[in-house]
């Protein structure tokens, strides 16, 4: 029996598949979005309407989600997992960096997806894309950190709406290249597809609003500051594009920053630190923190011997 969602939309002037897609967060992409409402699977006020529709703000929107085809089944592999917290409803997971969260072309096992379907057996019922069940936000491969999870897709629903709402917080531990151009401070920076480059991210006028605030933590010898990061909205490679933007690119981050290693590390120095969130059945606020892996504490410890 195909899955049914319904919410009331709060923004005005948003196209219908904008809204759909940020309101399903993970479980959809945004072309999947725009074919499931081409085929009469989503209704505004009751009626089917185009993706590009604007809505004018509380309408009450109900989606259809098709079922996952059977060829496109994702298997369960016991892959150790990093568990904070877990109930009947959700988990919170402290990932390692390396590990991809859901597969993709060519990358059919071994990431975060198949570790849940071996440990929560249950998610294989949510009605949605293979790939993608549980996973209410993502982090880069090689970033490390707190992800929460979703057990049952009514879960997972309440907690999409709560980042489409920005109610909850992500922040992040981050090692830039230089200083930024003030202590603490706020990117608001439109971010799109790079149309030179459709694997990578860029700032463009006709992107998606972005905001990263930022503070600074620690200075080191050489010029690299180790910030914290707080995301306003959850953009596509969102701190490493702002970082990079006003050229305080992320230390290892050979996409976005500079392509030969200024320190000791084989990866982007990027952690989600810190992650809260209401959950969706107690409403009790949940805050849950994770410390810089040893890996990152030794580069922190290298630059502090650093001479100055």
């Amino acid at each position: 029996m195909s899955e049914q969602v319904r919410f009331v939309t709060s923004e005005p002037g948003k196209r219908l598949d904008q809204i759909v897609t940020e309101f399903l967060g993970e479980r959809l992409s945004r072309s999947q979005v725009q074919q499931v409402i081409r085929d009469g699977g989503v209704t505004v006020n009751g009626i089917v309407l185009k993706p590009g529709i604007k809505l004018r703000g509380g309408e009450e929107i109900s989606v259809t989600l098709p079922d996952p085809p059977q060829s496109d089944l994702v298997i369960a592999q016991a892959i150790p997992l990093k568990v904070v917290y877990e109930d009947d409803d959700l988990a919170v997971i402290d990932k390692p960096a390396g590990l991809v969260v859901h597969p993709g072309a060519g990358n059919r096992q071994g990431t975060l997806v198949n570790a849940l379907l071996a440990r929560y057996p249950e998610i294989a019922q949510m009605n949605y894309a293979p790939e993608r069940r549980g996973i209410v936000h993502r982090l880069d491969k090689d970033t490390s950190g707190l992800l929460v999870v979703a057990r049952r897709g009514q879960i997972l629903q309440r907690l999409a709406g709560q980042f489409q709402k920005r109610t909850v917080e992500k922040r992040y531990l981050a090692l830039v290249e230089k200083a930024p151009p003030t202590s603490i401070g706020r990117i608001t920076a439109p971010i799109a597809r790079d149309p030179a480059n459709r694997q990578k991210m860029t700032v463009l006028r006709s992107g998606r609003p972005a905001e990263t605030e930022y503070r600074c933590l620690e200075w080191f010898s050489d010029g690299k500051v180790l910030i914290e990061v707080h995301l306003l909205t959850g953009r596509t490679h969102q701190i490493r594009v702002h970082m990079a933007f006003i050229d305080c690119p992320i230390v290892g981050d050979t996409v976005y920053g500079r392509r030969q290693r200024s320190a000791p590390i084989q990866r982007q120095f990027l952690h989600a630190s810190k992650l809260c969130f209401d959950h969706p059945r107690t409403r009790e606020r949940l805050c849950f923190e994770s410390p810089l892996s040893l890996e990152l504490e030794q580069v922190v410890d290298f630059l502090r011997k650093k001479p100055r």
